[in-house]
């Protein structure tokens, strides 16, 4: 598998995994010329930007490690652009959560950063 199909096979496992843990999804892979966001969802109120990260079992780092601040400011100006481009109201509750896949564990972090 190249790495583009590797991606899509761990968005597809997170997205089930956000499906059994309340998230409606709403979208994938949403891009445009600042970058992109892996999935965009609901989930108890807010509208949720979510990060997908895989990291092989053998790895010394999680993935969530993966999401520093210039990853966050990424995604952040991303989700402004979706915000913009859908017409969604600013006082929409938005939050940034993180999917982290380490080996064969799934790890969910809420509000992962501001």
């Amino acid at each position: 598998m190249n790495k583009r199909e590797i991606g899509k096979n761990y968005e597809d496992k997170a997205k089930n995994y956000l499906l059994k843990n309340g998230y409606e999804i709403i979208e994938s892979n949403f891009s445009c010329r600042i970058g992109e966001i892996d999935i965009i969802a609901k989930n108890e109120g807010y509208l949720c930007f979510i990060e997908v990260k895989y990291r092989d079992a053998n790895s010394l780092a999680k993935g969530l490690y993966a999401v520093d601040k210039a990853k966050q400011k990424k995604i952040y100006k991303v989700a402004q652009v979706y915000l913009m481009d859908k017409k969604i109201n600013n006082e929409t509750a938005c939050r940034f959560d993180v999917v982290s896949i380490d080996g064969n564990e799934i790890s969910l972090i809420k509000n992962a950063f501001p």
